[in-house]
């Protein structure tokens, strides 16, 4: 596991900072977005999906009531999901996440079904610091050989 930590000033620099992490995903990987209320995972989902598609004004709907909105690209499909809602860990198989091994899978509140740690690819945990100005960035990035074989990020 490689772990970098990042201080993002304000929300325009976690849009830039999504848009240009969007650069480094492949299909397969799947993103888990960690934090509290108001750390700032949708403005960085939105920001990492906009990217992805190739159109910075892209609406982009939290799926908080539906748990997964699809996008289609050329290069595959982009999967945002925010399991806030999910009733139990068991329900993850229903959603369809891993049914295209060439989708990109964000995922946010991926608390609510822990066995999606041992297949991410990158964890963004968002944290606001005391004060509450700003947000800090932890990034985690899994190599190749610690994702689980035949699973999404391997």
């Amino acid at each position: 596991m490689i772990e970098t930590r990042h201080f993002l000033p304000d929300e325009a620099s976690t849009t830039a900072y999504g848009a240009a992490l969007a650069e480094d995903l492949q299909p397969g990987d799947l993103v888990l977005l960690k934090g509290d209320l108001g750390a700032g995972k949708s403005t960085l989902a939105r920001a990492l999906v906009r990217a992805l598609v190739g159109d910075p004004e892209l609406e982009v709907p939290s799926p908080s009531f539906a748990l997964v909105q699809p996008y289609e690209r050329p290069a595959g499909p982009v999967l945002h999901a925010d399991l806030y809602r999910l009733g139990s860990a068991s329900e993850i198989e229903e959603l369809g996440l891993f049914d295209r091994p060439e989708a990109i899978v964000i995922v946010e509140w991926p608390e609510r079904a822990p066995e999606l740690d041992r297949l991410a690819t990158l964890t963004l945990s968002l944290a606001i610091p005391p004060g509450g100005v700003g947000r800090e960035l932890i990034v985690q990035r899994a190599h190749p050989a610690e994702t689980a074989s035949g699973l999404p990020g391997t």
